[in-house]
């Protein structure tokens, strides 16, 4: 057990963790926009596919233990590295050079983890911890789109989504070893690609909804 647990402990051991799980929130976003897009099939179809997802029932619920259990994790590892970054740099530098390839996405990591915690919690609450006995899944997606507060909320954790994953994506392959002068540059431009798809994948759902309501 100390084998497994010590290496854990270890500055690397948690950076690991945190690209495994990182991975599987990536895996989440695309299955989760993948679904969110039969919305454009219309009102029926959504519904259908909602119904279907529930349908699945032990396997659904399974899925959202595993969630949870990685975003324990990830969260917990994260801030304790941050945590343990400040005690080993207490004083800011002078000068914040953005050298060695550092982006807004690398510089911004805790802070948009932080954000995209507080929306998730907010978004489970007006969606999956919500009576749907009286309504359905997508009269929900539209009663929430025309409240433009909901809307400018919901767009400002997109493009905090899209900085997060821009950085992260690519983190993670680097921490579990993909860092090559053949592969480095078609990982970044993934990881780009990646974070475009998540911001106007999700971006632009509230705006086809307004143009229903």
């Amino acid at each position: 057990m100390n084998r497994l647990t010590n290496p854990l402990g270890t500055s690397v051991g948690k950076k690991l963790m945190m690209a495994v799980t990182g991975l599987g929130f990536c895996c989440f976003l695309t299955i989760h926009l993948v679904g969110n897009l039969t919305i454009y099939g219309g009102k029926d179809f959504f519904n259908s596919y909602v119904e279907h997802l529930h349908s699945l029932g032990p396997l659904v619920t399974l899925a959202e233990i595993g969630l949870l259990f990685f975003a324990v994790i990830h969260i917990m590892t994260g801030a304790l590295l941050f945590y343990q970054n400040l005690k080993a740099r207490p004083i800011r530098y002078s000068v914040n050079k953005r050298a060695g390839g550092r982006t807004l996405g690398s510089a911004t990591m805790p802070y948009t983890g932080f954000i995209l915690l507080l929306f998730v919690i907010f978004h489970l609450l007006n969606f999956h911890f919500v009576d749907k006995t009286q309504t359905t899944t997508f009269q929900l997606v539209s009663n929430a789109f025309a409240n433009p507060a909901y809307i400018f909320i919901y767009m400002v954790a997109v493009i905090i989504a899209a900085i997060h994953v821009s950085h992260g994506l690519w983190s993670a392959f680097q921490t579990l070893g993909a860092n090559h002068p053949k592969y480095t540059p078609f990982l970044r431009g993934l990881s780009i690609v990646f974070s475009v798809v998540v911001g106007i994948g999700f971006g632009f759902i509230p705006v086809y909804i307004s143009l229903l309501i």
